[in-house]
């Protein structure tokens, strides 16, 4: 099976040169590698085009992700596409085992993610989404990121590719149609990307503001997050009880709810000192970013219902 690798990148001159590096030196080296820049101003483009032909580069000025996978897509001479991210680095097993799936017969491969740990916040962070192992999660239901992910052009052509009215969360996208149309999806989980989480709380801010309002914007997880509404409003109504009980109700789901990313934090912590503190800082961490998703997705809503953000009929 030949396996072309796309990336887009954009303004990635800090680890671009990583980047390609760890592609060439991956034991089974990719067909070819399609790399789509939408408009770097920083020095990418120059490292890119010094790459000469160990790939393929596509200029595009003011692509967004999607747009970009597309045109990688198009332009890749081969049926079995592996997606992977700059910003993320790459073992040399990790093609090799991100397309076993797929010679397996499977339509998409999904691989892992694993959180760069340097620090205590790294740790609080990644204990929020990331499980400790992929045995963690039910392949049946598991949406893989696109920092590692392959597939069968089938099965990417069958839902119309990724969608360009989207500016984020256009893998989760594509996850959901991939699922309602049933493509045998099989876990890859020693395809690890490792990935840095943010590195301040602006910037973790940021991150989940954006993730939340594609999903208001693409319709995507409307259940979680009427939940989380739900949940926090509740909170809020038993916080300002003048009973007793729910009080400590309120008090008890909060502990029940902070558990497991508590104990992924511990695990990922030697530190006892360390670890006493992400025992605080978790359960703040996790109010903090489901506020960010809060307004993130009620920012989404407005858009889609202002029409800001028009998906395509088909993409309703």
């Amino acid at each position: 099976m030949k396996v072309s690798l796309i990336a887009t990148v954009l303004n990635a001159d800090d680890h671009i040169g990583a980047f390609l590096s760890s592609v060439a030196a991956q034991d089974r080296v990719p067909d070819e590698v399609i790399v789509v820049d939408g408009g770097s101003a920083d020095g990418t483009l120059e490292r890119l085009r010094d790459a000469g032909d160990a790939i393929t580069l596509i200029e595009e000025p003011g692509a967004n992700i999607a747009r970009g996978r597309n045109l990688a897509i198009a332009a890749a001479s081969h049926d079995a596409i592996a997606v992977a991210d700059a910003d993320c680095a790459y073992g040399p097993e990790w093609l090799a085992a991100l397309v076993a799936p797929l010679e397996a017969g499977a339509d998409v491969a999904m691989g892992w993610t694993e959180p760069v740990i340097a620090s205590l916040l790294d740790a609080c962070v990644a204990s929020l989404g990331f499980p400790l192992a992929a045995a963690e999660v039910d392949e049946t239901t598991f949406m893989p990121s696109a920092r590692s992910v392959a597939f069968r052009r089938e099965a990417i052509d069958a839902i119309g590719g990724y969608p360009e009215w989207l500016a984020i969360g256009e893998d989760m996208w594509v996850n959901h149609r991939w699922r309602e149309r049933g493509f045998a999806m099989r876990m890859a989980p020693d395809a690890v990307a490792s990935w840095h989480p943010r590195g301040s709380l602006a910037a973790i801010w940021n991150q989940y503001v954006r993730y939340a309002r594609g999903d208001g914007q693409a319709g995507m997880f409307p259940e979680r997050h009427a939940l989380r509404f739900a949940v926090y409003g509740g909170l809020l109504a038993a916080l300002a009880s003048r009973r007793t009980w729910p009080k400590l109700l309120a008090v008890g789901g909060a502990v029940a709810y902070a558990r497991t990313p508590i104990a992924r934090a511990h695990a990922r912590l030697t530190d006892p000192r360390d670890r006493a503190v992400a025992t605080v800082a978790v359960p703040a961490l996790l109010a903090f970013t489901d506020v960010a998703k809060m307004w993130g997705y009620a920012l989404g809503l407005a858009d889609r219902l202002t029409g800001r953000v028009r998906p395509h009929q088909d993409d309703q």
